[in-house]
């Protein structure tokens, strides 16, 4: 340990180790019973009127104890009492709405990965109704999303979440003198200089991190923040000849955004005929609180110091498909929420190693092949689990990852303080490459 205040002590950490794996994709898929990949439009249905049913439940249970907020019902100490129970009362309801309307999202990501149904035209037909009422471009979105599935973890091939490295952020390049590469061993000095350019003070991590939550996912889809920085400005899912789409890419980028047309005007069209105020409160806020979950849900299942990043000489598909974490969804508000967490999002969070690995299966499926592929993680000793999903742990990641080195075919996040919580193992044997089929 470092000596505080004398710039020429270290601070030197034990790093945990990574094993890189080396796991052919037969093993991993073998590993899964047959059945599991079997998709059902029936089956898959049976949750979108679930969470359609659950979000009308809350809404009339919203909209029945509103009328008793009225002085003629219920007296109340002061008049801004009641201004203040019907906040509390649709501020309930925006909640549990977002979160279920964040379970019909995650079915029509199942569709852009042809899970929903043995039917691509079923798959793109439920898909496109159900990502343009959530305002998601589902063409555009799709043909990136299945890129950043066979590029997961990639530097330079990934399509988002891709770190910020250390010539990106305008960092003092490394200096072998006061760190080492691998970011066990920091001067006191460095560490300062680190922090001086990256700290951030609690109250600036949690703007930090409310901001991400909130603008994260327009920002990606309008203008690719947080995308792979090789793109020129400009890119945006709603350019067809963004260099992210090929040439026969076209007329579905350009469906999608009509799709996005159609759903501004009904937006519109609900304003003009309820009024800005009730549209706020029934859908628009509840609208942000699914753009608020995706983001969460997405950072936290790729951005950990725990997980590595590939440049191209280490990257295969499947250490790609592995860089990622399952998480319990507000499994730190105890196992009750953990549980809702999970039936009200259909699993994404909890699941989602084994949707890398095989994006076709279904997430009612999802749960049994996620049971069996750990058992077969920990026998590599790949770590699958991450920390429960949360706000204190978006907090917490937004702090320890920082940036990783311009060096290295196996990075890891440093912090403030340029220090990396692990280290690669790389295995003896060559690795062996395989690949998903990427939108055609």
């Amino acid at each position: 340990m470092a000596k505080k205040g004398d710039p020429k002590a270290f601070t030197t950490v034990e790093q945990g180790v990574y094993p890189v794996p080396n796991i052919p994709m037969k093993e991993l898929l073998g590993c899964i019973p047959s059945h599991c990949f079997q998709r059902s439009a029936l089956h898959g249905s049976l949750y979108i009127f679930w969470d359609l049913f659950v979000i009308g439940c809350i809404y009339k249970a919203a909209e029945y104890l509103d009328t008793f907020i009225d002085p003629a019902v219920i007296q109340l100490p002061h008049p801004y009492a009641y201004t203040f129970a019907r906040f509390t009362l649709w501020a309930v309801y925006t909640f549990w709405t977002g979160l279920f309307a964040t379970g019909l999202w995650v079915i029509a990501h199942e569709c852009g990965h042809q899970a929903f149904s043995e039917s691509k035209a079923i798959n793109n037909t439920v898909g496109f109704i159900l990502h343009s009422a959530l305002g998601v471009p589902y063409h555009s979105w799709r043909i990136t999303h299945a890129k950043h599935h066979a590029s997961t973890g990639h530097m330079t091939q990934d399509q988002v979440f891709v770190p910020h490295t250390r010539s990106e952020l305008g960092l003092p390049a490394l200096n072998p003198e006061g760190e080492n590469l691998l970011g066990s061993r920091v001067s006191e000095s460095v560490k300062q200089e680190m922090w001086e350019a990256l700290g951030d003070s609690p109250i600036g991590a949690v703007i930090g991190s409310a901001k991400y939550l909130l603008g994260g996912w327009p920002s990606y889809i309008l203008v690719n923040a947080s995308g792979q920085k090789r793109y020129p400005k400009g890119t945006s899912h709603f350019n067809p000849t963004s260099p992210m789409f090929a040439a026969h890419h076209y007329n579905q980028v350009i469906i999608s955004t009509i799709g996005i047309f159609i759903w501004l005007g009904c937006i519109g069209a609900a304003i003009y005929n309820y009024g800005f105020l009730t549209v706020f409160r029934v859908y628009l806020v509840p609208y942000l609180w699914v753009n608020h979950w995706l983001v969460l849900i997405t950072f936290l299942q790729h951005t950990d110091p725990l997980l590595p990043h590939y440049r191209a000489s280490e990257f295969t598909f499947q250490r790609g498909a592995l860089a990622t974490l399952n998480r319990s969804l507000l499994g730190d508000c105890g196992s009750i929420m953990g549980w809702i967490g999970a039936h009200a999002t259909n699993g994404i969070s909890e699941t989602h190693v084994v949707h890398h690995v095989c994006s076709k299966i279904p997430h009612y499926h999802a749960w049994e092949a996620t049971e069996i592929m750990n058992k077969k993680l920990q026998s590599h000793g790949v770590p699958y689990d991450g920390r429960p999903g949360g706000w204190a742990e978006v907090y917490r990641v937004f702090r320890e990852c920082k940036f990783v080195e311009d060096e290295g075919d196996v990075v890891f996040f440093k912090n403030a303080y340029g220090i990396a919580q692990m280290r690669a193992q790389l295995p003896e044997e060559a690795a062996s490459d395989s690949g998903i089929e990427v939108e055609k």
